[in-house]
């Protein structure tokens, strides 16, 4: 037995093939577009916290502007004196309060010596200064220490007072 199908023209064929691929496109799994929860308002005490956060780093950049950013030696020394203790500890505060904040400390030496020498001796003062820093709480990797030598004097001359202004540590934020 055989099955005969009625002749159909070919509109109806075409819109009969139209209307079978309109019904499996709609029966396809598309998936949805992910609904996100809208973005909370920011919490009350986000909001204290940040303000709070502003404050700090604010006063700690204050107490910064009250010192010099310079630490003196001694000839021939490396040692840092107590009595840069202030700066010190407002670099270390502003350093501990502000994340993103590095520091550059350049060790400086002055004329005398060989070149070679006061490199060494630039880098020494540059490293005391960063363990002291490190003695205050802050991390290794926020202080970077580096050496001049006698290439960037800050004063001119041969005389005491030249070379005492030579012989520093530069602290330098970045």
């Amino acid at each position: 037995m055989a099955f005969s199908f009625p002749k159909l023209s070919r509109l109806t064929l075409i819109s009969s093939a139209a209307s079978l691929l309109v019904l499996a496109g709609c029966a396809s799994q598309v998936p949805l577009e992910e609904k996100k929860p809208a973005p909370a308002a920011t919490a009350p005490a986000e909001d204290a916290a940040a303000a709070a956060r502003a404050r700090e780093i604010a006063a700690a950049r204050a107490a910064l502007e009250k010192v010099k950013p310079s630490i003196y030696f001694d000839f021939d020394r490396f040692d840092v004196k107590p009595e840069y203790q202030a700066t010190l500890t407002a670099f270390a505060n502003y350093l501990k309060v502000d994340s993103k904040a590095r520091l550059v400390i350049e060790g400086n030496a002055d004329e005398r010596g060989t070149t070679e020498y006061n490199l060494a001796l630039g880098q020494k003062r540059a490293e005391a200064v960063s363990k002291a820093m490190a003695v205050m709480g802050v991390a290794g990797n926020r202080a970077e220490a580096v050496s001049n030598g006698e290439e960037k004097p800050r004063a001119k001359g041969s005389s005491e007072a030249a070379w005492a202004e030579n012989r520093r540590a530069d602290l330098i934020l970045r």
